[in-house]
């Protein structure tokens, strides 16, 4: 992650997990991120009305030249990412995994800005697949940005991360033990 406000939410998040697989939306501090909150948002997880903003900060609104507010998610992106953004988004609440991708994004006037894009699931009164929270940063601050509105996304690189990343496998047993074999870490799976 490169965005300041990037690494500030994904901190807020991983440590609210506190050894779970997500956080509870009600455990977000906006308080604890205030330092990237201009740069946050809150999707609904519905794939029906593609995802609206529940609430979106100041600057993102900026970037795109009014409130988000109940707006969709996907149509923001150009025609040919709409349909992998949302597929990453149900691997990421299947997986309770984030993402953090480049994102390449234009105006009108032909005027073009780089963003980092930060997505992560949370849980909401106790269910998964219903709330997700991000952050959108520009990279750069050129002298139109907020003046002229931005009106397509396209998705540049990204990367997965959070649970089950950052040690074995979670389908595993919890006694597994790992072992190097020719280079590689191995667990012993459960079939005998």
């Amino acid at each position: 992650m490169k965005h300041r406000s990037s690494q500030i939410v994904f901190a807020h998040w991983n440590e609210r997990r506190a050894g779970r697989a997500l956080p509870e939306r009600a455990e977000i501090d906006p308080g604890a991120i205030r330092e990237g909150l201009s740069d946050t948002f809150i999707l609904a997880f519905n794939q029906l009305s593609a995802h609206p903003f529940r609430l979106a900060g100041t600057r993102v609104c900026a970037l795109f030249g009014g409130e988000l507010k109940g707006r969709p998610f996907l149509p923001l992106w150009k025609r040919e990412a709409g349909p992998t953004i949302s597929d990453m988004m149900h691997s990421m609440a299947d997986e309770s995994i984030g993402l953090v991708a480049g994102v390449a994004a234009s105006t009108a006037r032909g005027d073009t800005i780089e963003l980092e894009l930060l997505l992560l699931p949370l849980r909401h009164w106790g269910r998964s697949h219903l709330r997700l929270i991000g952050a959108l940063s520009p990279l750069s601050a050129p002298y139109w940005l907020g003046v002229h509105p931005v009106r397509a996304l396209a998705l540049g690189e990204h990367r997965f991360l959070g649970a089950g990343l950052d040690g074995p496998p979670p389908l595993l047993r919890p006694d597994a033990v790992p072992r190097q074999r020719h280079g590689l870490t191995v667990y012993d799976g459960g079939q005998a």
